[in-house]
């Protein structure tokens, strides 16, 4: 299920990073970041639904990817995205 339209509007207006922005790194991990934890919470109740696992074990590297990136490129809006999602324990 693709993301509501207003939820979407949302988080891309909370991580952008001037005011055209709807593809920086930020935007899509938070993208991201919110059908990785629909699908974590569908997976609860649909223990058998391994094509839907798949397409999480995609977005999740797909993520990791975008993080070691801006890891890379920079350290401070990494620490920042980091935080903001509670990705790191």
């Amino acid at each position: 299920m693709p993301l509501l339209q207003d939820k979407k509007s949302s988080l891309i207006e909370q991580f952008r990073t001037h005011e055209s922005d709807t593809g920086s790194p930020e935007v899509q991990i938070a993208l991201l970041t919110e059908r990785i934890t629909y699908l974590t919470e569908h997976f609860r109740t649909h223990a058998k639904d391994h094509h839907s696992r798949r397409g999480l074990l995609k977005m999740v590297s797909s993520r990791r990817r975008l993080l070691d990136y801006l890891k890379r490129s920079n350290l401070d809006r990494y620490r920042k995205i980091v935080a903001s999602l509670n990705l790191r324990k």
